[in-house]
């Protein structure tokens, strides 16, 4: 889920962290519900008045999720619980010491197949082989092993939002959002009971909490 808030002009923020003051309005991590909402004025529904959307709402969420993915394997590796390269990452495999392999979206399939063999293990993909080589001061990097922990379940948390955030191929953003909702039905709606938890959050469409 992603929570959303008004500034001081009633222009929609997305609140990644969700810290912003004010009464939040909940999205699923989805870019066809977010293009949805905003396209059929759930947003000013949930807000009870009008609202200034940013055309680029969608890219914006995107980068800013990319952006929290990029922080956290980098708080990682400066804490000692992350290591690139297909050699380290596969002599932490063998010592049991992954608990979630990042790995570049742009890599061969079939080298990351390599790595992972039969194992059964978490794996995600939202970042380019440049980025993590970045994070860890070489031109590129295909493999980061992340030690089991917190830090591992945040960046899966925050890989699974940015996965689906990037548009499919050929989606128009017209599909139906998940809850069961007919086509045409307005996701919009109030929720007063909406929990402080987003993990928690199992409803579809903006919903309107006081918090």
């Amino acid at each position: 889920m992603i929570r959303f808030v008004l500034d001081p002009d009633r222009r929609i923020v997305p609140d990644l962290a969700e810290r912003l003051p004010g009464r939040g309005m909940w999205l699923s991590a989805r870019a066809d519900v977010i293009e949805q909402a905003a396209r059929r004025g759930a947003f000013a529904k949930a807000a009870r008045g009008e609202v200034l959307v940013p055309p680029d709402l969608r890219a914006c969420i995107e980068d800013g999720l990319r952006g929290r993915v990029r922080d956290l394997v980098g708080f990682a590796r400066r804490a000692g619980q992350a290591v690139s390269g297909w050699q380290a990452a596969r002599e932490w495999l063998q010592a049991g010491r992954v608990g979630l392999l990042v790995q570049a979206a742009d890599g061969s399939p079939a080298e990351k197949a390599r790595l992972v063999g039969l194992r059964q293990l978490p794996a995600v993909a939202p970042l380019t082989a440049a980025e993590l080589g970045a994070l860890f001061g070489r031109d590129r990097a295909v493999h980061v092993a992340i030690a089991p922990g917190r830090l591992a379940e945040r960046i899966a948390a925050e890989a699974a939002r940015l996965a689906g955030m990037i548009p499919v191929a050929g989606d128009t953003g017209a599909t139906q959002p998940r809850g069961g909702r007919k086509p045409g039905e307005d996701p919009a709606r109030r929720d007063q009971r909406a929990p402080r938890d987003a993990h928690h959050r199992g409803r579809d469409g903006a919903t309107e909490g006081t918090e």
